[in-house]
C-alpha cells in the first residue's frame, strides 16, 4: 500500500464527454470555430523575440510564470531542431482565474494558460494560444461567461501589443466534433481524519516521484490558495494546486508538424479539496482535445500522445490501490 494508503480510493474514470451532451455549452459547437489560435507577423528583423513578447504580455496584465526555449533541450536531447525558435510559455492574470476557478473549479485544468512561440522558415513569428471556444469546450465554461470573454480579450489585447503588424491565420476547422474532456477525474474520500495538508504533500511527493522517472517534467506550480485565493481573503478551500507538466519525448514529435500544439502544453493537473468536503478531486485535459482540435492525423505524434496519458492514468491507479 503506497502511503496515501489512509485514503480510499473510491472512483477512478475517464470522463470523455462529447460536447453536444453539455447544455451549458450549446453556443459552443460549431465546427466552423477553431479551438486553438495563431498569430503571425513578419520578422526578417528580428525584432520580435520571446523576450519582447513575454513583456508584452506581462505589460497586458497576464503574468508569465515560464518561457522555456525548448530548442535547448531538444538540441541536446534529439541533435536536431525544428525551429530556428520554438518556446513554451505559461501566463495567468489572477483576477480572471480567481472569478473563473470560484465559479467553475475545473477551469484549474487551464492554470496557467499556455502558448507556444516558434519562428518559421519564413522568417515569420507566430503565437498559438487557445481561442474563447477552446477553452469554453475544454472547461465547460459557457461560451458568453463574462469572465472569460475578458480573459479572452487579454489575451487578444497581449498578441497585438506583442506583434502590432501581426494577424490571425486562418486555420483549418476541426474534421470531429470537439470533446469535453477531462482525461481523468479521481475522487478519494479522507475517512481517517487526516490533516489535509499533510494527505495533499504525501500525495504530491509521491506522484511527483512516480512520474519523474518516466521522464516527465513540473515547469510551473501553482498554489492558487496561497498565491491568489488568500489576496481576496476566500478561503473555501483546504488546498487548490496546479501542475504544469510537459514531457520532451511528446511535444519534440507534436511540434514538427504541429507547433501550435503549445496551446495545449504543458498541461495542467489540478487537485483541489473544499473545507468540511472528504472529497479531493483531481484531473487534466485529455489528449483528445490536441489531436481533434489541431487535426492530428499522423501516427508520429498521435502514438507519444496517447502513451503519455496512459502513463499518467496508470501511475493515479496504481496509486489507489
Amino acid at each position: 500500500m503506497k502511503n496515501i494508503s489512509t485514503f480510499i480510493m473510491t472512483t477512478l474514470s475517464l470522463l470523455l464527454l462529447t460536447a453536444c451532451s453539455q447544455s451549458s455549452l450549446k453556443t459552443t459547437q460549431a465546427l466552423n470555430h477553431n479551438d486553438v489560435q495563431v498569430f503571425s507577423s513578419p520578422n526578417k528583423d528580428g525584432l520580435i523575440t520571446t523576450k519582447s513578447i513575454e513583456a508584452s504580455f506581462d505589460a497586458s496584465g497576464l503574468s508569465v510564470a515560464g518561457n522555456n526555449n525548448m530548442n535547448k533541450p531538444f538540441q541536446a536531447r534529439f541533435q536536431k531542431v525544428h525551429y530556428k525558435v520554438y518556446n513554451l510559455a505559461m501566463f495567468m492574470n489572477s483576477e480572471l482565474t480567481f472569478k473563473l476557478v470560484k465559479k467553475y473549479p475545473k477551469f484549474g485544468a487551464l492554470t496557467p494558460l499556455t502558448m507556444s512561440i516558434w519562428e518559421d522558415k519564413d522568417a515569420n513569428m507566430n503565437i498559438s494560444t487557445l481561442t474563447i471556444y477552446g477553452m469554453s469546450r475544454a472547461t465547460g465554461i459557457p461560451v458568453n461567461d463574462p469572465d472569460l470573454i475578458a480573459y479572452n480579450k487579454l489575451i487578444k489585447e497581449a498578441l497585438e501589443k506583442s506583434m502590432p503588424q501581426g494577424h490571425f491565420k486562418n486555420l483549418p476547422a476541426p474534421k470531429k466534433e470537439i470533446k469535453q474532456s477531462f482525461a481523468i477525474d479521481m475522487i478519494t474520500h479522507a475517512d481517517t481524519g487526516m490533516d489535509p495538508l499533510d494527505y495533499i504533500d504525501d500525495f504530491e511527493a509521491e506522484f511527483e516521484a512516480e512520474l519523474e522517472p518516466l521522464g516527465f517534467l513540473f515547469p510551473n506550480y501553482t498554489n492558487l490558495q496561497e498565491e491568489i485565493f488568500d489576496d481576496y481573503d476566500y478561503h473555501v478551500y483546504d488546498f487548490f494546486h496546479t501542475y504544469s507538466i510537459c514531457k520532451f519525448d511528446v511535444i519534440f514529435p507534436v511540434s514538427k508538424l504541429h507547433p501550435e500544439a503549445g496551446a495545449w502544453a504543458p498541461c495542467s493537473f489540478y487537485l483541489y479539496k473544499k473545507k468540511n468536503d472528504p472529497v479531493v478531486h483531481m484531473g487534466f485535459l485529455g489528449v483528445n482535445n490536441w489531436i481533434e482540435s489541431l487535426n492530428i492525423e499522423d501516427e508520429a505524434s498521435i502514438k507519444p500522445l496517447k502513451e503519455a496519458e496512459g502513463m499518467i492514468v496508470n501511475v493515479l491507479k496504481d496509486m489507489s490501490e
